[in-house]
């Protein structure tokens, strides 16, 4: 084989590797999910307090079953254990895995008030403290990413690399770990939404690192993509769980950090323009809300206004991961086209 076969030979491995460790933790996990009733409580009130009685309506077929969030668990042992036994290194693989682990650690803060709480407070960290928390863990990882690993530019597509600075790099850094995983928590509402809109972008992003000679970053987005294929795997409707903020928050931090260490943090509303739809949707209908006193969408975000018009759950998962691969693919060929690669 000549060595771009070997490269891809490389991650595909590690792609398996990722899939097979989180099918045999898969049953382990459930064991203690259910032993220890992970159950989610169901969302009641809006970020502003009021009240969701669409939503609610749309979704009490599945609360009327038990079932436990926190899956991402299994993605984050999965993904930390392939990448530290085959795939770590310092320049490519410390940083995503880094954001990755970052990520889950304030979604099951969030997700362990919600399973174990009681009360008003039982439905999770209040928003300014999540918002906190992930800032602070974005502007950690940015300034290694431009103190340690010395980036101080950004690449505009067709244009060039723009020399703005450590701060900024940093700062922008920042925002595309926060906005990524707020995104991907947002679009996590229907039983393999967010898995699948989430191994497509990474797969994107996986194309672009080894086109660049990133083979390690590559690894690293295919080790992500077979956990994600075990996790719908399991996922699909009827969900045996879900995977809680664990699991969202992980991979949308480590999204926005790919997105950076590949140089492509504009191709990021591209690759990932399902998640920017999901997350405009919610803001503009409580931009709305406050301002106008009004809603634009039946319910917010796009999924659920969608389900409230009659679409069906599988129709939308399935017509949301045709255009995520759509994007995908024109983020690819940007990339290729416009510098990146």
């Amino acid at each position: 084989m000549n060595q771009i076969d070997n490269e891809v030979f490389y991650g595909l491995l590690l792609a398996v590797a990722g899939f097979f460790f989180a099918m045999l933790l898969t049953p382990i996990y459930t064991h203690f999910a259910y032993k220890y009733k992970f159950w989610k409580k169901q969302k009641q009130t809006t970020v502003d307090g009021k009240e969701l009685p669409i939503m609610t309506k749309l979704h009490a077929h599945k609360f009327q079953r038990v079932f436990p969030t926190m899956a991402g668990l299994i993605g984050i042992v999965a993904v930390t254990a392939v990448t530290c036994i085959f795939n770590l290194d310092r320049g490519q693989t410390w940083l995503p895995l880094a954001g990755f682990l970052g990520g889950a650690a304030v979604g099951m803060i969030d997700d362990l008030i919600n399973v174990f709480g009681s009360g008003k407070g039982a439905a999770g960290l209040r928003g300014p403290v999540k918002f906190f928390l992930i800032s602070a863990v974005g502007l950690a990882l940015g300034w290694f990413f431009t103190f340690k690993l010395g980036w101080t530019d950004i690449l505009v597509p067709f244009v060039g690399d723009f020399q703005i600075g450590a701060v900024w790099v940093m700062l922008i850094f920042a925002f595309a770990v926060v906005a990524t995983s707020n995104a991907v928590n947002i679009s996590d509402g229907l039983d393999g939404l967010s898995g699948g809109l989430a191994m497509m972008a990474y797969g994107a992003y996986g194309v672009i690192a080894l086109f660049q000679g990133n083979i390690m970053l590559f690894g690293f987005c295919l080790t992500v993509v077979g956990w994600l294929l075990s996790y719908i795997w399991f996922n699909v409707p009827p969900a045996r769980f879900m995977m809680g903020d664990t699991g969202s928050f992980a991979l949308g931090a480590g999204l926005g950090v790919v997105s950076m260490m590949t140089n492509s943090f504009l191709l990021l509303p591209i690759i990932g323009l399902p998640f920017v739809v999901e997350a405009g949707s919610s803001l503009i209908q409580l931009f709305s809300k406050k301002v106008f006193h009004k809603k634009i969408f039946i319910s917010a975000p796009l999924h659920h206004h969608l389900e409230a018009l009659g679409w069906g759950e599988a129709k939308i998962v399935m017509r949301f991961w045709i255009v995520a691969g759509v994007c995908a693919i024109l983020g690819v060929f940007i990339a290729a086209t416009g510098g990146a690669i």
